[in-house]
């Protein structure tokens, strides 16, 4: 009979989605069938599933420790921040709207019978489902009608264990604090607790972690050290995304507000000989740059805006002035062209904008938005890329003739007639090793690097690292089977 626990933090950010990971992982390996399930999240950067359509980056990482395919109910509702107060809404994977925060807050109740419908599905085909929760349930203010955390988990039947973190300090107030929050009903399904990110000699804690469990009455489940090769794996969230510093080739690549599916950076960041520099809002793009990468927008053109308030626009002409390279993925690729026209107010007010103009083709926003997974061939030198689309419009013109990618027997992408100015809607294909060495042998840069092997084993000596400092067998003694709804 299937079992399930959900793993909540005292906040967000505090490592919920690589522990789950390493958790699906480390039961995989013990011969379980485990499934990750996230009934809400919020994110930019999501995964094209293997049924066609969208969840969290985190839903797909875990999916594969799990060695399972991807699939929309691993996180049926996937809220995709467009502005400081809406939000476009995915349900079990297609778009079913925008929304406002008041009126989603209002009406996200609704949506805790799609979360239940697709988790019911989950455990029809699993030993263990692993529940990953969002944010906080101290949260008071945000308990009525939550489907994310003890809502979900009260509806569902299934326990719960808290993780802080220790690395932000004070961790005994985030987890007995969030015990005095707390209603009664709520408390019964908190099981145990952990703390992650402990840097130093775990046993300095042991006088805490001792507070800790005397004052709430929780087990302790563990205390997870810093896990240092944690950089290898996807990152979903944006407060995630670091600079990496590796040899002499370096991409730049500016921090847009509204940046997505930013995924394409890791493999780049994986490359002993590159260097992936992160620019921030109010500092400059690097005059020793060999590229500038613009990434995925989840709003290219309030993005585009953003990027010109910053005076990149000045920065990337100068790059391109001195013989440097430029790419742009999605969002990105929309805003090298000519203009950006919105008939139909897609991406905010209806309207055209200029482009940056280093491309020469337009975009429409229009049509059905794709989200599908790809395989392709790159023009230069036939090699094979596998990637996926996740974007609304479409992109024409002159520079299009010399696309630089081939999906059967479409052309994909543009160039510019230097070839050292190029756009896609592919996002993925730096994972293809081939294809990423030829491309950075182009920056002077060489590669030998085989990524998925690396993030496969990252996967492993992250189930080691959880089986080394948790408590495995009694955290899988406190899943429970969940209550049919």
């Amino acid at each position: 009979m299937v079992r399930a626990i959900m793993i909540q933090g005292t906040g967000s950010n505090v490592g919920k989605s690589v522990l789950v990971a390493g958790l699906a992982r480390a039961y995989t390996r013990r011969g379980l069938r485990v499934a990750p399930f996230k009934p809400q999240n919020m994110s930019n950067n999501a995964a094209v599933t293997e049924n066609g359509g969208e969840i969290g980056r985190a839903q797909a990482l875990q999916a594969r420790a799990a060695k399972r395919p991807t699939h929309t109910d691993m996180n049926p509702i996937l809220l995709k921040p467009e502005t400081d107060t809406g939000a476009q809404i995915i349900v079990q994977g297609q778009r079913a709207g925008t929304m406002k925060a008041g009126d989603y807050r209002k009406d996200k109740s609704k949506l805790l019978g799609a979360a239940l419908e697709s988790f019911d599905r989950l455990c029809s085909d699993a030993d263990l489902v692993l529940i990953e929760g969002a944010g906080s349930p101290a949260e008071t203010n945000l308990r009525k009608g939550d489907i994310a955390n003890m809502g979900f988990a009260c509806a569902a039947g299934v326990p719960v264990v808290l993780v802080g973190d220790i690395h932000r300090g004070g961790v005994i107030a985030q987890i007995v604090g969030t015990q005095a929050v707390l209603d009664s009903g709520d408390l019964e399904m908190i099981k145990g607790f952990a703390v992650n990110r402990f840097k130093g000699d775990v046993s300095l804690f042991d006088d805490g972690r001792d507070d800790i469990a005397a004052r709430t009455g929780w087990p302790c489940l563990g205390v997870v050290p810093w896990f240092h090769d944690a950089w290898k794996l996807p990152a979903e969230d944006m407060m995630d995304i670091r600079s990496h510093t590796g040899g002499a080739c370096k991409v730049v690549v500016p921090q847009l507000e509204r940046m997505a599916n930013f995924d394409d950076l890791d493999p780049l960041s994986a490359e002993p000989g590159v260097t992936v520099e992160i620019i921030p809002a109010g500092r400059p793009l690097p005059g020793d740059a060999d590229l500038v990468l613009l990434p995925g927008s989840k709003s290219t053109i309030g993005d585009l805006t953003y990027f010109r308030a910053q005076g990149w626009d000045t920065d990337l002409y100068a790059h391109v002035r001195r013989g440097g390279h430029v790419l742009g993925l999605c969002g990105g690729y929309q805003m090298l062209g000519k203009t950006i026209a919105d008939p139909d107010g897609v991406d905010g007010r209806p309207g055209t904008v200029e482009g940056l103009g280093l491309l020469d083709v337009t975009t429409t926003m229009a049509g059905k938005k794709q989200v599908t997974l790809r395989t392709a061939r790159s023009v230069l030198g036939d090699d094979p890329v596998t990637g996926y689309e996740i974007h609304m419009g479409r992109t024409e013109g002159p520079d299009c003739y010399r696309a630089w990618l081939k999906i059967e027997d479409r052309p994909e992408g543009a160039s510019d007639e230097t070839g050292r100015i190029r756009g896609s809607y592919l996002h993925g294909i730096f994972s293809s090793d081939a294809f990423r060495a030829r491309y950075l042998q182009q920056l002077g840069a060489t590669s030998d690097l085989s990524y998925e092997e690396g993030v496969e084993e990252a996967l492993d000596a992250l189930a080691d690292h959880l089986e080394q400092h948790m408590n495995l067998d009694h955290l899988l003694e406190l899943a429970a089977s969940p209550k049919k709804t």
